[in-house]
């Protein structure tokens, strides 16, 4: 996996641990020990919600949770109080996770008290602006 990094220089994300088993035809703790090799020489990192990503050298990678990811989107989107938010399918594509995934880190913003509704069929609304302490 390392020789595929070094000759794929647009490569961010490693592949998912059931592609590395089937492609090389290996066991899950040889392929878990791969990626813990990678991981001890910097060649990639665990991303908490998504996929192992590559680490490169000058490369600036958003290291915050996906949940303040996702609530950076009120700002960046110029959302306000009472406006809907994005579907947990249209964010899951967006950063590229699964739905539940999202879910789970939409539950945390309405815990937060910065998103309100939500549920199947039900569309979440913006419920407060974050302050610029609270995205830091």
């Amino acid at each position: 996996m390392k020789q595929q990094v070094e000759d794929d220089p647009d490569m961010t994300e490693l592949p998912t641990l059931a592609e590395v088993m089937r492609d090389h035809k290996v066991s899950r703790g040889v392929a878990l020990r791969a990626f813990g090799v990678l991981r001890q020489e910097g060649v990639a990192e665990p991303a908490p919600g998504e996929r192992w990503r590559v680490v490169r050298a000058g490369a600036r990678v958003d290291r915050r949770s996906l949940d303040q990811r996702i609530a950076d989107i009120i700002t960046t989107d110029g959302l306000n109080v009472g406006e809907p938010f994005p579907s947990a399918s249209a964010l899951a594509e967006r950063f590229g996770v699964s739905r539940p995934t999202v879910t789970k880190a939409l539950e945390k913003l309405e815990a937060a008290g910065l998103l309100v509704g939500g549920g199947q069929g039900k569309v979440r609304t913006v419920r407060a602006v974050p302050t610029r302490e609270e995205r830091s």
